[in-house]
């Protein structure tokens, strides 16, 4: 993150998380954020609720991504053969885009999900081979990792474009890698003296007055999080959301 011109990207998932009338819990949200990644996974809403979300998004000028999925079949991912992976992933990717071309829009980032995610944030091959299936899907989109040097690697090894991904309530280690053993971070005022410290110097905590510093795109909230609506009207208060592609567009020079 450039600590001289404060730039990132506020992302949540639509599409995912449901209350007890089935309704979509993000979509209260999308006022806050700058891209949302819809689920490619048929959840309790079901295909309507992909719909909906995308039509959501239309009429609020969010940018769209594809939220990926492994299947849940699949018992050994690592076992996966590059041809299936690119399977999984352009599956995912054809159908979000069918609801998306209806709607006269396009998916502009690909963000892995679950497992999926867990598994590309600690497995370069891994990660590569999901990186090849989305450039070969489309050369345009931006694919969203965890932030670190397996992300960076990727983005060389499979000539595509990244963004480092920071998750808000997720715990990390020292060598700046998310603990995913540890219980997520639910303290709506921790999780705002966070965000601060990390938009105004580039860093996390991986324990008490102990920081890691990480690259940073976009930012990560977890729709599921305790007052997740009224955190994110805070965090606009410190940082106005922009899309990762404008926020390049504005680092490269060519606007102001």
């Amino acid at each position: 993150m450039d600590n001289t011109n404060k730039r990132a990207d506020f992302n949540i998932d639509l599409a995912r998380f449901f209350n007890d009338s089935n309704t979509d819990k993000g979509l209260e949200l999308i006022d806050f954020v700058s891209s949302v990644n819809i689920s490619c996974a048929v959840k309790e809403g079901g295909e309507l609720s992909i719909k909906q979300a995308i039509e959501h998004c239309k009429f609020k000028s969010k940018e769209i991504g594809a939220l990926i999925y492994l299947p849940e079949r699949v018992s050994e991912p690592l076992s996966l053969s590059e041809e299936e992976i690119e399977a999984i992933v352009l599956y995912q990717l054809g159908a979000i885009s069918a609801f998306t071309k209806a709607a006269s829009l396009n998916i502009e980032h690909v963000r892995p999900c679950g497992s999926m995610y867990r598994i590309a944030s600690q497995n370069f091959d891994f990660s590569v081979a999901i990186a090849k299936a989305v450039k070969k899907f489309s050369e345009w989109l931006v694919l969203y990792g965890a932030s670190g040097n397996i992300i960076r690697e990727t983005e060389a090894a499979a000539n595509i474009n990244i963004a480092q991904e920071i998750i808000i309530n997720k715990k990390y280690n020292s060598n700046a890698i998310i603990d995913f053993s540890a219980k997520n971070i639910d303290n709506s005022e921790v999780l705002l003296s966070r965000l601060k410290h990390l938009i105004n110097n580039g860093e996390v905590d991986y324990a008490e007055n102990e920081f890691v510093k990480l690259d940073c795109d976009t930012i990560h909230f977890d729709v599921e999080s305790t007052n997740i609506l009224d955190f994110l009207k805070e965090a606009n208060k410190i940082l106005e959301p922009r899309p990762v592609n404008y926020n390049k567009v504005v680092a490269s020079g060519w606007v102001e």
